[in-house]
């Protein structure tokens, strides 16, 4: 199949195949006589476990352990999940540091008046001056 109807089979754009194949996360697709890129049904699988892995906010490099894991069918199961573990802690951490931002910003803005006057604690703390 061409990279078309790979990226309609797959749901991934055409951008981002020639992406994943430039990081090796794709194989080099064949080329027919005329250059033009050829793919097969495991290019699309791959694709869909790419697309899956980063709907979980799986880095790239995360996710090239992940294929290797994938196609190794003698793999330990626990190396997958460590790597997941590892991922949850990470996103947990990143909650935290988004909740606290949050909440910094939402103070910030109950103490600014809001009016046409200048003092404004949310820039304040931007600078660093807090009063």
């Amino acid at each position: 199949m061409n990279i078309g109807e790979l990226s309609k089979r797959s749901g991934v754009s055409p951008k981002l195949v020639r992406h994943y194949e430039s990081l090796g996360l794709v194989s080099k697709a064949l080329r027919n006589r005329s250059g033009y890129r050829i793919y097969g049904e495991n290019d699309v699988h791959t694709l869909k476990f790419i697309k899956r892995a980063r709907s979980l906010g799986f880095s790239l490099p995360e996710i090239k352990q992940l294929l290797g894991l994938w196609k190794n069918k003698s793999r330990a199961s626990s190396q997958v999940k460590a790597l997941a573990l590892t991922h949850v802690q990470e996103m947990e951490e990143k909650i935290l540091e988004l909740e606290k931002m949050c909440s910094t910003l939402k103070h910030l803005a109950k103490h600014c008046h809001g009016d046409q006057r200048p003092d404004c604690p949310i820039l304040d703390e931007l600078e660093g001056e807090r009063k």
